[in-house]
């Protein structure tokens, strides 16, 4: 039952959107509040069928929060067991989820306590595929979530930290850390991720794992939670081997129909493993100079060795110059501030698009943001800060030009790719820090304002603005910490990119490369 606003929250109410009602005039406006209330309620509570997506597969194990001895890496929020279809691309292969997933029948946290007991009650497209494709799910992965986490070292965040398995006492990258560190550590083939500004390709980096981000709308993001601007977000597959990582991609690509920022060049599936064995014969190489900046001196040689190596199968290499990639930070990051805000006050999947809401998920986030905000990852309650006086300062023409600008830092990117087929560059120009604890809440704080810095966005972040497919790839380790090297491609390049880093993984034993 809805609750009629006395005349004091309808004179509140209106003066939050900057409308002035006198007491006279706020109780016509109430009396009209309370009719369409009425009818609202009369809506939302009738018994008309909402067309929820139908789930395969219906029969399923709920499921265990895994104890301490089963999951040392603390990789794992759930464990379960979910047969896909008899055969298939994934047929075999065991496939966990970052926990910001819908998984029908599972717990969906988005790593927060405050969503602690919500069960999805429908399957997300990339769900529904691997199960198609004959993938075993066997559980939920810990993120760094909505109350924060310890992917980049820091202190504020629910649940547990995930141990990097070529070090426990260095952190796992994030946000899709638990991802990274049970692929790594052998305890899933596949999992899929999420990332706004490098939350796969960071922890597949510093957990020594292949993490594609691939082209914006090439994998439907239907069912997953949004971090950031609807238009900087992506899922996609983490895996040990570039050819592991082809056979997801080929098995949930493609136009969806229920993810509406896909756009009309999307195929309907994509063939990623018929070029996947082609070599790189003739393959045009650019080493990015700008995406070597404050690298460190090892990981600069272990992805100019690589580099080396795949000259040596018969790719091309050349310098590549891009200027733009030094300042197209300014933009996504002003894009990104805002479009977080939107989403919160619209709500967690956005408005105006015609698909379908998930009501009771919806409803679950709204009422946690409303009643439990504070719980939010210090970085995020800042870029809602920065948003709010960004509006109240420029009235929405920062987003707007944030928008707008997109295309020419495209452009920048494209003009280099007309002259080479990929990008090569570090994934982080550092390998994986120490996990230091704060030692109280406010050196937490700090710790957690000042990361959004952090050095380990610089090669990742321009990728998820402008949509090009970017690959991390293990290239080697140092001092027992692994490095990565990052390709980027054309848009819907993403079966070259697998390509080069499959060729480059045979080419020498990266079994040594990667073991932990």
């Amino acid at each position: 039952m809805f609750a009629v606003p006395d005349l004091d929250e309808v004179v509140s109410a209106a003066a939050t959107l900057g409308i002035r009602l006198g007491r006279q005039e706020a109780v016509r406006y109430q009396e009209h509040l309370a009719e369409h209330l009425s009818a609202l309620d009369e809506f939302v509570q009738a018994r008309i069928d909402e067309g929820k997506p139908e789930i395969s597969h219906p029969a399923r194990d709920p499921g265990h929060r895994p104890s301490e001895n089963e999951d040392p890496l603390a990789a794992w929020l759930w464990k379960c067991t979910i047969k896909g279809a008899d055969d298939g691309l994934l047929a075999g292969r065991t496939v966990g989820f970052k926990d910001h997933i819908a998984v029908a029948g599972l717990p969906l946290t988005f790593g927060s306590f405050a969503m602690e007991g919500f069960l999805a009650d429908f399957d997300a497209t990339v769900v529904t595929r691997t199960l198609a494709e004959g993938g075993t799910i066997i559980g939920k992965h810990t993120m760094n979530g909505f109350a924060g986490g310890f992917g980049f070292g820091g202190g504020i965040g629910d649940y547990w930290r995930p141990k990097n398995p070529h070090n426990p006492e260095h952190v796992t990258g994030g946000s899709s850390s638990g991802s990274a560190a049970a692929v790594a550590a052998g305890d899933v083939d596949i999992s899929f991720g999420g990332d706004q500004g490098g939350s796969i390709r960071i922890p597949a980096a510093w957990s020594g794992t292949v993490g594609l981000k691939p082209t914006f709308g090439l994998v439907s993001h239907f069912g997953i939670g949004f971090g950031s601007d609807q238009s900087l977000d992506f899922t996609g597959p983490m895996t040990r081997t570039a050819a592991d990582a082809a056979i997801a991609l080929q098995a949930v690509a493609g136009y969806d129909g229920l993810d509406p920022r896909q756009g009309r060049e999307v195929p309907e599936r994509l063939d990623v493993l018929s070029t996947l064995e082609d070599g790189v014969a003739g393959i045009r190489i650019g080493v990015l100079g700008e995406g070597f900046d404050e690298a460190e001196p090892d990981v600069r040689d272990a992805v100019m060795a690589a580099v080396d190596v795949l000259a040596g199968a018969g790719a091309e290499v050349s310098k590549v110059s891009i200027p733009e990639h030094r300042a197209v930070h300014t933009a996504a990051n002003a894009l990104g501030a805002e479009g977080m805000r939107a989403l919160f006050d619209t709500g967690f999947f956005g408005m105006f698009t015609k698909t379908y809401y998930p009501a009771s998920l919806i409803a679950a986030i709204n009422r946690m943001w409303a009643r439990e905000a504070d719980l939010l990852h210090p970085r995020t309650k800042l870029n809602y800060l920065l948003a709010e006086f960004s509006r109240r300062n420029y009235h929405g023409r920062v987003y707007a030009k944030a928008q707008n600008v997109r295309a020419a830092y495209v452009r920048a990117y494209d003009a280099a790719l007309a002259e080479v087929d990929v990008l090569v560059m570090p994934t982080c120009v550092l390998k994986a820090p120490r996990y230091e604890a704060p030692e109280d809440h406010l050196a937490a704080v700090d710790f957690d304002l000042n990361a959004a810095a952090n050095p380990a966005t610089r090669n990742t972040r321009p990728f998820n603005y402008t949509g090009h497919p970017a690959l991390a790839v293990p290239c080697g380790k140092s001092g027992g910490l692994p490095v990565s090297m990052q390709l980027v491609g054309r848009f819907f390049s993403d079966p070259l990119l697998l390509r080069v880093a499959h060729t480059y993984q045979q080419s020498l034993p990266h079994q040594e490369i990667t073991a932990v």
